[in-house]
């Protein structure tokens, strides 16, 4: 191909000066190719080359990506691909049109989001196979061939650079130049594009424009592919955002994410560069590297982060705005420790087209214990009854936070909502108002983890339509407070409520003392509890049965239920001491050490029944379960016929009985669980329609060796018929044939 300069234009950086008798004597070409050497992929697409002397040449690359500049002025030229996306896709014409933040995606963007990498991991190749007619070969990225860059990722390390020092040899403005070394102007603009020399032909290998997203389901069912998914998301809600700057306002012209972990570096960064991440906490080692499952998408598909653009956005985030001005920072992350009238609510939110992830960091320091002391019921002013008072004031700041960030970029995505602790009863409660808020229909799933109670019977009455899965594991003190007996208005009260997050054995002693609810409707738990059930097998392998029981005396820790608290010790009954110990064994709170790797586990152990073609919970497991719950049973019966005639019969018989209803439902839901055999939607819910979609994640995923460790694919226990001392359930160490007397502490 050869053009002559179809169009001549002066550009503020280019000195117009020309030389005398300036020669036309140079030719230079390029070509475009992917990562298999191929250049189909850019084939047609607009080129624009400015060489010494600031003579532009239009042109579009052939068939094979390739274009060639004849007879142009002597010395290098520059080449840039800025063509704006001129196709019909509704993805892409949606995100150059929509009214916050339009992003500049140009025909290259385009197709380099539909390459992919040859190496799954992201990095650059070795070779190439175009390599071989190449005068000069680099690896060269979409944002290095464009104007606008700031919502492109960064830069990822390349086995082949451009030259970079080639843009010295360029002509600049020399009396714009000598005005800013004296301090008399802005310094010029770098030149953009990649500077190719003379007489040569380039191969640019262009990086795929992909990106990593962590896969979840949008269906409201659960699945054991959102239970650890979102307890990572959960997780990484109490890292920083990561920005840097992070003055206020900035004045720099872009911000990056440097900080790992940080939420900023997940979805602003590492993410958008395909960079696998696993640490969604600082405290995280290498020995339990907990990656999320992570689809290959196009990058404009990903969780995004906005752009920082003040150039591009100059009426949101032009620095002379102040305290106005809008940059990723204050638009994903809240933060209002520092503010006069600050709840020390923390949470992050980010969006793609399918959905918007909100995730509520739970208590991380002593600010909340100065808002949680305030324990009261007070009115839930959008909809029926009472909650508690501290949370909710945390939940109206979150709610303000994300309502502005859902006016912005919402456009009918499910709205994903996920909190750990204190995290999940604000999400909870701003969960319930985006459901209430007038003017929209908000589709939303919510996965909270070690959640307290949040309000009274009515609230939970009339919250029911909320999709809420509740996950509690095992000896868990925090989803026993605020305790349903507790009158919370009292302060002492809601003392140790909140001491039990960060003292839990300071904190349940103060709960013990606190006086009973007997004016106001008692707390009540709401959506469907999913609990963690430990089982430790004789050769040294743990995994836990996630399941819904029914009775109290194993939902509510042993120590708050009505009915727990009038029995005693005896037989192996609960008493005060069983949550004691589990107020002071916090780690059972805990996300890193507790949480994440039960949900791990029990993706684990549904991946196995599911590939095996067997149930969750197998006939050993269920025969020593069932025989422990048939023990409690007779021992509540026991204590009914003991207390018949007894001056307190009336308030302890009733109880009793509705116990044993509960229980033997409980007996009857894990039947179910050994019966049910497990489906692909059970464990990774929609995404099991997206068949290419989950194999390749999965096929990530279980490369790394943690996921494929002996020990830990070893979810069930061996059959009962090779080894009748195989399992050793739920109490540390019982043995078929022995005496054994289930002490519920010891489950609930």
């Amino acid at each position: 191909m050869s053009l002559e300069p179809m169009e001549e234009w002066e550009q503020p950086f280019f000195d117009t000066r020309m030389h005398a008798c300036p020669m036309r004597t140079h030719s230079t070409s390029f070509q475009l190719v992917d990562e298999e050497g191929d250049g189909t992929p850019y084939a047609g697409l607009a080129y624009e080359v400015t060489d010494y002397e600031g003579a532009i040449y239009l042109g579009a690359l052939d068939e094979t990506g390739t274009g060639k500049v004849n007879r142009h002025y002597c010395g290098p030229v520059v080449l840039r691909l800025d063509q704006t996306y001129q196709g019909n896709e509704k993805s892409y014409t949606f995100l150059k049109e929509r009214p916050h933040y339009p992003l500049p995606i140009t025909e290259l963007q385009v197709r380099a989001e539909k390459t992919r990498f040859r190496n799954p991991s992201g990095a650059r190749t070795e070779s190439n196979p175009a390599q071989a007619q190449a005068g000069f070969f680099c690896q060269v990225e979409v944002s290095e061939l464009v104007a606008h860059r700031a919502h492109l990722p960064a830069l990822a390390p390349r086995n082949f650079p451009p030259q970079h020092h080639v843009h010295s040899l360029m002509r600049r403005p020399s009396e714009a130049a000598a005005m800013a070394e004296l301090g008399f102007g802005p310094t010029p603009p770098k030149v953009q594009g990649i500077a190719l020399l003379p007489n040569k032909h380039h191969v640019l290998e262009v990086r795929p424009l992909r990106s990593l997203s962590p896969v979840l389901s949008t269906g409201e069912e659960f699945c054991s592919l959102n239970l650890y998914q979102l307890a990572l998301m959960a997780t990484l809600s109490y890292s920083p955002f990561g920005q840097d700057p992070n003055s206020q306002p900035v004045e720099s012209s872009r911000v990056s994410f440097p900080t790992q972990p940080s939420v900023g570096n997940w979805f602003g960064d590492a993410l958008a560069k395909s960079d696998e991440l696993w640490q969604v906490d600082a405290s995280q080692t290498a020995g339990k590297t907990y990656y999320p499952l992570y689809a290959d998408v196009a990058y404009s598909k990903r969780l995004e982060i906005v752009p920082f653009d003040p150039e591009l956005y100059p009426e949101v985030n032009s620095p002379e705005l102040g305290a106005g001005q809008e940059h990723p920072a204050k638009l994903h992350y809240l933060d209002d420790a520092e503010n006069d009238d600050g709840t020390d609510s923390q949470a992050f939110i980010t969006h793609n087209d399918e959905l918007v992830l909100l995730a509520v960091r739970g208590t991380a320091g002593g600010a909340d214990v100065l808002r949680d002391l305030d324990a009261a019921q007070v009115p839930f002013e959008e909809g029926l009854g009472k909650v508690h008072s501290g949370f909710y004031d945390s939940a109206k700041a979150v709610r303000t936070f994300v309502a502005t960030y859902l006016d912005k970029f919402y456009s009918g995505q499910k709205l994903v909502i996920t909190g750990h602790s204190l995290g999940g009863a604000v999400a909870l409660l701003v969960a319930e108002m985006l459901r209430l808020r007038e003017g929209f229909t908000y589709d939303i799933l919510l996965y909270t983890y070690g959640s307290p109670r949040v309000g009274d019977k009515t609230f939970v009455e009339n919250t029911k339509a909320l999709v809420h899965h509740r996950i509690v594991n095992q000896n868990d003190p925090v989803p026993s407070v605020p305790a349903t007996w507790m009158n919370t208005s009292w302060r002492m009260s809601g003392m140790g409520a909140v001491l039990t997050f960060f003292n839990p054995a300071i904190g349940g002693v103060v709960l013990f003392l606190s006086p009973v609810n007997i004016t106001g409707e008692p707390y009540t738990h709401h959506g469907t509890l999913r609990h963690f059930m430990p089982v430790s097998f004789a050769d040294g392998h743990k995994s836990a049965i996630l399941w819904t029981p029914g009775c109290k005396t194993i939902t509510e820790r042993g120590g708050a239920a009505v009915c727990a608290k009038a029995l005693d010790a005896k037989n192996g009954l609960p008493k005060r001491g069983g949550l004691l110990q589990q107020m002071v064994d916090n780690a059972h709170h805990k996300m890193v050490v507790s949480y994440i790797p039960h949900c791990w586990a029990s993706l684990r152990r549904a991946q196995e029944a599911l590939q095996e073609g067997r149930t969750l919970v197998t006939s050993t497991e269920y025969d020593r379960v069932h025989e422990a719950l048939q023990d409690f049973e007779t021992q509540l019966r026991e204590k009914e016929v003991a207390a018949r005639g007894s001056v307190r019969e009336h308030q302890i018989v009733g109880p009793l009985r509705a116990e044993i209803g509960r229980l033997q439902e409980t007996a009857a839901r894990l039947k179910d669980l050994s019966e049910e055999r497990v489906t692909k939607a059970k464990v990774y819910g929609r995404v099991a329609d997206q068949p290419e979609v989950l194999a390749m994640s999965l096929d990530r995923w279980l490369a790394h060796p943690f996921n494929r460790t002996q020990e830990q694919l070893a979810m069930a226990p061996p059959d009962a018929d090779s080894n009748d001392r195989a399992i050793a359930a739920l109490v540390g160490g019982h043995v078929p044939g022995t005496t054994f007397n289930l002490d519920i502490d010891a489950i609930g």
